[in-house]
């Protein structure tokens, strides 16, 4: 019989470091901490942000990449009782103008230290007009984001407008561990956790807030069916910390008293050295993206690592397939899930057989209910037939913040949620995912609405219509082709488009493809264009070489 403790955010942290105390918790790049330890620095992250401020339900956003810092104020807000939001690192100033005013946010924690190709200080600039010209940076008042209190800059500098790490750390003196720890006990399972941001269908990034019950709960109950850690094991997990994908293998480190491992940002060789000198035993490289630059290096010696018992991906079947023809010797893990369903909800299990897990993501978790609809009556269908993809249970975020639009469409009367996929259920209650209701890419497993991009395109003074659709890659699986139709008497090249682009969107959703078509050529149903036509038209052009 299973069983489930359900607890906050900051408590598996408390639980954590009673358990498991100076046992190695957390490595990024070579900064450690053990789960003692990283108690103590949340907690004194938990008193600067009171000293700032910041109360229960209040939102803090953390814009860096992954570092220790990252980890310290994700805790430290999860003990007082806020709610983080940890946005994209990628993000330009048009979508972090966006976040920050959208998701309310009270305080911003940034880095200028970790991330050499990313100038912080510069983008928060230009996206917060007023920013650096602010006179107190415990008081912002800015315009464009009025509930915005103070960015902090947890980096070498201080610049102004902005609070440094000094100030910052003083915040917290005349507050006691003892307070942090008051407040903690008054959080209840079902406030809000965090508050992720997915790409929707519409042109800006959907908030999704998630409760500490769907967050902790979700992952624990996932990892401990299916990865079986212990405190042996060493989790190597490279993906950014604004994604589920790392939020929730960290949880089920914690749980288990495991090592979690990451690194700031992803390169073949400093992977492969990294999972070599961690003694690394399980692999969360999820993406073809990652695991494939990995197997693909010179570096790279299966033999060099006896240790690793188990690797998860999400793939294709072939795709899978392939893997494990490369790994042989260790057990392979699929999944299935997405931001609003707790991240994940299905895991295959690693006794499976090799063809479960190259085609079937398995069963959803205890407590988490799947259900295949037709895609026209709505209605329930059978073994094998494919539908779109529901979910119900204690897994579900609650609601996309502040668009009551969308959550009317995406919620039926008896609390099932429409995730927009396309999948299907064998005999067994093991799910398979076949694609996707929405108009949506998934660029190196990065979510991606075409809409975004175009309403990009179309502000392009040479572009009348634009249509972005998903074409084959063989590293991110799936990357932007953009089709152009251009005003009357006017020019452009890819080049144009591209570089016009560069800056004002993240890299990776910038089209990989731009082809120009005439108005007569666009394929038409009654009204709409049909962007699988698109997709057919690219599919005979890369056949045929044109």
């Amino acid at each position: 019989m299973s069983w489930s403790q359900t607890t906050t955010f900051g408590d598996l942290l408390v639980r954590g470091a009673e358990k498991y105390g100076s046992s190695e918790a957390v490595v990024v790049q070579d900064e450690r901490r053990s789960f003692e330890g990283l108690l103590a620095s949340a907690t004194q992250f938990g008193r600067s942000l009171l000293g700032l401020g910041v109360g229960r339900g209040d939102a803090v956003g953390i814009l860096m990449p992954n570092c220790i810092d990252f980890l310290e104020v994700m805790f430290g807000a999860a003990l007082i009782g806020a709610r983080t939001v940890p946005i994209n690192a990628r993000f330009k100033e048009r979508e972090l103008a966006y976040v920050t005013e959208n998701a309310d946010l009270k305080v911003l924690v940034t880095s200028d230290i970790i991330d050499q190709h990313t100038d912080y200080v510069e983008i928060l600039d230009n996206c917060l007009p007023g920013l650096l010209e602010a006179v107190d940076p415990t008081v912002l008042g800015l315009q464009i984001a009025p509930k915005l209190k103070s960015v902090v800059m947890l980096g070498q500098s201080s610049p102004s407008g902005m609070i440094d790490r000094e100030l910052f750390q003083s915040l917290g003196e005349g507050i006691s561990d003892n307070e942090v720890h008051r407040l903690r006990s008054r959080i209840a399972i079902r406030d809000i956790a965090m508050m992720m941001y997915t790409s929707g269908t519409t042109a800006d990034p959907k908030g999704c807030p998630t409760t500490h019950e769907a967050l902790v709960r979700t992952a624990v109950t996932g990892s401990r069916n299916c990865f079986e850690l212990t405190e042996a094991d060493r989790l190597w997990d490279p993906l950014p910390l604004f994604h589920m994908s790392a939020i929730l293998p960290l949880i089920g480190c914690l749980d288990a008293g495991a090592t979690y491992i990451t690194l700031t940002h992803v390169e073949p060789g400093l992977c492969i050295q990294q999972m070599r000198d961690e003694s690394c035993t399980f692999m969360f490289s999820a993406f073809p993206t990652v695991t494939n630059a990995i197997l693909d290096h010179p570096d790279w010696n299966v033999s060099d690592f006896p240790l690793i018992r188990a690797w998860l991906n999400v793939s294709s079947p072939d795709g899978l397939r392939e893997l494990h023809k490369s790994l042989p010797a260790s057990r392979h893990i699929n999944a299935y899930g997405c931001t609003e369903i707790g991240g994940v909800a299905c895991f295959t299990r690693p006794e499976d057989p090799p063809e479960t897990w190259a085609t079937t993501s398995g069963r959803p978790f205890d407590g988490i209910e799947i259900e295949i609809r037709d895609l026209e009556t709505g209605l329930p269908v059978g073994p094998g037939e494919r539908g779109s993809i529901w979910s119900r249970g204690y897994n579900l975020f609650e609601g996309y913040h502040k668009d009551e639009v969308k959550n009317e469409e995406s919620f039926d009367d008896h609390g099932w949620f429409c995730t927009g996929d396309i999948g299907s259920m064998d005999p067994e209650g093991r799910v398979s995912y076949l694609g996707r209701l929405k108009d949506m890419l998934k660029v190196g497993g990065e979510n991606v609405a075409a809409v975004e991009i175009e309403s990009l395109l179309q502000t392009h003074p040479s572009v009348s219509i634009a249509q972005v659709i998903a074409v084959p890659d063989a590293k991110y699986v799936e990357v932007p082709a953009a089709y152009i139709e251009l005003r009357p008497d006017c020019e452009a090249t890819q080049e144009d488009v591209l570089d016009y682009c560069n800056g004002k969107i993240a890299r990776f959703k910038i089209p990989r493809y731009v082809r120009f078509i005439s108005a007569s050529e666009w394929p038409m149903s009654a009204t709409k264009i049909q962007k699988f036509r698109l997709q057919d038209r690219f599919a005979a052009e890369q056949q045929t070489g044109s």
